[in-house]
């Protein structure tokens, strides 16, 4: 599956990594791989990727930058797919939400999980111990807060980012 991310600053995602310690029965992300998926593209070989990355590129320019926070701990009890619940990283951001909608409107949204069921996040574990996952997400924490000045390709298939484009675009 290809995705355009949301690079993250190193402070969320140590935060990601410390919390997931608390959630020793789920699956945690390991350091490098906590993302934030703005859309899927697609799946398929290179040359599918190359199409996606250039309709993509065209669907995203004039992009600004934009901010976005993290604001808090929360969790999907039931995942759409895979192991539960999903203890995530809450994202708030308005001009994530409206590239979002806007990427829609090129490719197609998966269900469950994009179009109107988009839930911007960070996820720091899946699985495990669902009264440690509950205990996890009553606490507060501190937002964080950045301005997305680039946009990441990433290749979930290989596990990592394939290019970037820096925004505005």
């Amino acid at each position: 599956m290809y995705s355009l991310n949301v690079p993250l600053p190193s402070e969320i995602t140590t935060l990601a990594a410390d919390l997931a310690t608390e959630l020793p029965l789920a699956e945690e992300r390991g350091r490098g791989e906590h993302t934030l998926v703005a859309k899927r593209l697609g799946s398929g070989d290179h040359a599918a990727y190359a199409r996606l990355e250039a309709q993509a590129r065209d669907s995203l320019h004039g992009q600004p930058t934009f901010e976005a926070a993290v604001t808090g701990i929360e969790q999907f009890e039931t995942a759409a797919t895979g192991p539960s619940p999903v203890v995530y990283l809450a994202v708030e951001s308005p001009g994530l939400l409206a590239l979002h909608e806007r990427l829609c409107e090129r490719f197609d949204a998966v269900a469950g999980v994009e179009g109107g069921d988009y839930v911007p996040h960070v996820t720091i574990a899946r699985g495990g111990d669902a009264d440690a996952a509950r205990r996890l997400v009553e606490r507060e924490i501190e937002p964080v807060r950045w301005s997305v000045e680039a946009l990441a390709f990433f290749d979930a298939d290989l596990g990592q980012e394939v290019s970037r484009v820096s925004l505005p675009a």
